[in-house]
């Protein structure tokens, strides 16, 4: 099993229009897992041992015996002799060598030939091309694991655990991740005509996805009222450490009195950035996080930072997946800050990136430990629960309306129906149900929504008006006030810091 950012897209929260070419750019690259590893080669830097030392630098490396060469070298004879037709050497070395990974069982262990390898590096480093996604190969599958906030995929409605079934009329069944992926990749400004299998939708979902660089600024800072600061860390990329403490340093200055951390929809990064914005926030003596090899050996990272003097609230959704949960854990386990939103993806292993021992640029991303919290907690396949759960609006994650099943009438039933009614009622035209039965009171809604449009008023859903309805509620969706995670997080710290002042 193989697993790589594709850039699709997440759902319709306000961080897809920001205006933020990050998730829904609708841009594909062949990252190779990028946001859900946490390592950039296959050197370590902890903050208790040198670089390139202790558990994560170990490796019992033993080649393949001279049996085992003479079948691999045979079956390699064996093909080239009696194959129908000519074969290219080079796909069959790696071939063989995705054979192995897959072997592994392992969405996060991968194997990727020099264009795809030169891809994952420029993606850590924070620049790539594609529709703004992260994927793995599942059981034969290709599925979300979350789409990248800005990006066009996350603009377009492509939700974390969605599974690509094709890309332009062409099944992506039965090809490995590489080849998926390079389905899904195409030129700046070329469409992907995406269809997604989605859990609770018995029809297919198909999404259209115009591919565009993916803008990779992965701070974004500013004050809310009260003093309340609030930084967006999209991905950790191998600059986005110095990029928060900037911001950081920033609001501070302005007497920031709490802090909103918001890592929805961040599917991770580059292990040592991460314990480097978490140093800053955990008091000196305590564990970040810990890191666990085969032999079930233990290695700390150890804060040496002093903490800070206001409460933290860490914003969580499902799409915040491996070191944004490094960085939730150890907050909110070391730091005492409060997780608000909703449990996180449960990717808690530790990949590292090999390339300079294939000497043609390819890359081996395999998996070499288990990271657990602070107090010890493995929370793989399980994520982390917040404190204070909180889901946003029904509206925030409804599907597109189907434009080619257009158009929506009277006493029809369809899903189709149920999105337009669930988008109608968003947006305060009261349809009266959301149970995907086209009504009297649906109707209504319609005709009001029309009119409001200055669309010709007759009740029907049709392409023009499905196109309106899908623009307003990105509208409305992009209004900070009807954030309502983020409202309550600072609500939380508005009364934190009220009560911290009344005991002065």
């Amino acid at each position: 099993m193989q697993q790589m950012s594709a850039g699709i897209e997440g759902r319709w929260n306000r961080e897809m229009f920001k205006g933020r070419t990050v998730l829904f750019l609708l841009m594909i690259t062949m990252l190779g897992s990028i946001l859900l590893t946490m390592t950039l080669t296959g050197q370590f830097s902890f903050a208790s041992g040198a670089q390139g030392q202790g558990i994560l630098a170990s490796s019992d490396s033993s080649g393949l015996n001279q049996d085992e060469m003479n079948k691999i070298n045979t079956a390699v004879q064996l093909i080239q002799s009696h194959y129908f037709k000519d074969v290219d050497r080079q796909k069959l070395v790696d071939g063989a060598i995705n054979g192995m990974m897959e072997s592994l069982d392992d969405p996060f262990s991968s194997y990727m030939g020099k264009e795809t390898a030169q891809q994952f590096s420029e993606s850590i480093e924070g620049s790539f091309t594609g529709i703004g996604a992260e994927v793995s190969m599942e059981s034969g599958n290709v599925v979300v694991v979350s789409p990248i906030k800005g990006s066009p995929a996350e603009k377009a409605g492509i939700k974390a655990k969605d599974v690509i079934l094709s890309v332009n009329g062409v099944s992506l069944q039965g090809l490995d991740l590489n080849a998926a992926v390079a389905k899904i990749r195409g030129p700046k400004g070329t469409t992907a005509k995406v269809k997604i299998k989605r859990s609770g939708n018995p029809e297919p979902l198909e999404f259209s996805i115009v591919r565009d660089d993916i803008d990779m600024e992965t701070v974004n800072a500013h004050m809310e009222k009260n003093g309340i600061g609030v930084i967006e860390i999209t991905q950790f990329s191998v600059n986005t450490a110095d990029r928060f403490k900037e911001e950081l340093a920033k609001l501070e200055k302005q007497n920031m009195k709490g802090l909103v951390i918001d890592v929805r929809n961040n599917p991770g990064g580059v292990l040592s950035v991460v314990i480097d914005i978490a140093e800053q926030f955990v008091p000196k003596g305590k564990n970040i996080v810990q890191v666990e090899d085969k032999s079930s050996k233990r290695e700390k990272s150890v804060s040496s930072g002093t903490g800070k003097p206001y409460p933290i609230t860490v914003l969580t959704n499902q799409g915040s997946a491996s070191a944004s949960e490094i960085l939730a854990g150890a907050l909110k386990e070391s730091a005492g800050a409060k997780l608000i939103g909703e449990k996180t993806y449960g990717k808690g292993t530790v990949q590292s990136s090999y390339d300079k021992q294939f000497n043609d640029g390819s890359l081996l991303k395999i998996t070499i430990a288990k990271w657990l919290t602070p107090n010890g907690e493995w929370i793989h396949k399980k994520g982390i629960e917040p404190d204070i759960k909180v889901h946003q609006p029904d509206y925030f994650s409804v599907s597109p309306i189907n434009k080619d099943k257009t158009p929506l009438k009277y006493d029809m039933t369809s899903d189709d129906v149920k999105s337009a009614q669930i988008m109608l009622d968003g947006l305060g035209f009261k349809p009266g149900r959301k149970d995907g039965y086209f009504d009297k009171g649906t109707v209504n809604a319609v005709k009001q929504f029309q009119k409001k449009q200055g669309l010709p008023v007759n009740g029907t859903v049709d392409k023009k008006t499905a196109e309106a309805l899908e623009t307003a509620l990105i509208k409305h969706i992009r209004d900070p006030q009807y954030d309502t995670q983020m409202k309550q997080a600072i609500k939380i710290l508005t009364q934190e810091i009220a009560a911290s002042a009344s005991k002065k």
